[in-house]
């Protein structure tokens, strides 16, 4: 797919083209822009940093999907995708390294976890998001899956005040824990918060509610790439209508 998309913080057009990773080049690819985002933004400590990338056993396992500012020939965007059936092969999914899912092995249809998102800081923007939500949504329609689950991060450099504040608001419109309950491994640490706090959600965790995701429990601390880990599920039938353009024939 490609489209056309304005910058968030110009007027300059920018053609966007959303592809499949195949590939060893277009693996690194991914892993160097992961490596750039976690390691400036986060000070995340990365397998493969020696290298300039972040990898780990799961990216052969995974599919890969990003998106492409044509002009430069940069990607700009990417995000793994993990079926049930090789999390078989695995033997877990990466969430369940972070949280006890506690029904996950009672939900009625195929898995699809996504991961490891991330985006360019210089295209954060609904048209660079909405480029490759309608690549995901072809994966997601091809395999028939009926759940899109995974994590969504909240940095913890302020000593944890942006995720205690954003769980607040969490809890209040998106916290259903009907389809599956996820468990942290590593709570985060409790922390006294005035009650006129407020934070921004990061875009992601925004998008994903958009979306009509629900987080399904408490965060989890993952002190690697310092962060507090959400975890999320989409189930299809929920998607919300707004959105439902990029997964046509997900509804």
């Amino acid at each position: 797919m490609t489209q056309n998309a304005r910058s968030g913080d110009n007027s300059t057009e920018r053609r966007l083209q959303a592809e499949r990773l195949v590939g060893q080049e277009a693996l690194q690819e991914a892993q160097a822009l992961r490596f750039n985002v976690f390691s400036r933004e986060f000070k995340a400590r990365l397998n493969g940093a020696e290298h300039g990338l972040d990898r780990d056993d799961y990216d052969p396992h995974c599919q890969h999907i990003g998106v492409r500012d044509l002009t430069s020939g940069r990607l700009v965007a990417t995000t793994r995708l993990l079926d049930h059936q090789a999390a078989r092969t695995l033997g877990r999914f990466y969430s369940e390294e972070e949280f006890s899912l506690h029904g996950l092995g009672h939900l009625h249809g195929p898995i699809l976890e996504l991961g490891r998102t991330c985006v360019d800081p210089a295209y954060r923007n609904g048209g660079t998001i909405a480029v490759l939500w309608s690549e995901l949504a072809e994966v997601l329609n091809e395999g028939q899956y009926s759940y899109l689950m995974g994590c969504a991060s909240i940095p913890m450099q302020d000593g944890g005040v942006q995720a205690h504040a954003i769980m607040q608001r969490l809890r209040e419109r998106y916290l259903c824990t009907e389809h599956l309950r996820a468990e942290p491994k590593t709570p985060l640490p409790n922390l006294a918060l005035p009650g006129n706090v407020i934070a921004e959600m990061p875009p992601l965790l925004k998008a994903y509610m958009r979306l009509g995701a629900k987080i399904c429990g408490e965060p989890c601390w993952d002190e690697a790439f310092q962060v507090a880990d959400v975890f999320i599920l989409l189930k299809r039938d929920d998607l919300c209508p707004r959105y439902a353009r990029h997964f046509k024939a997900a509804v």
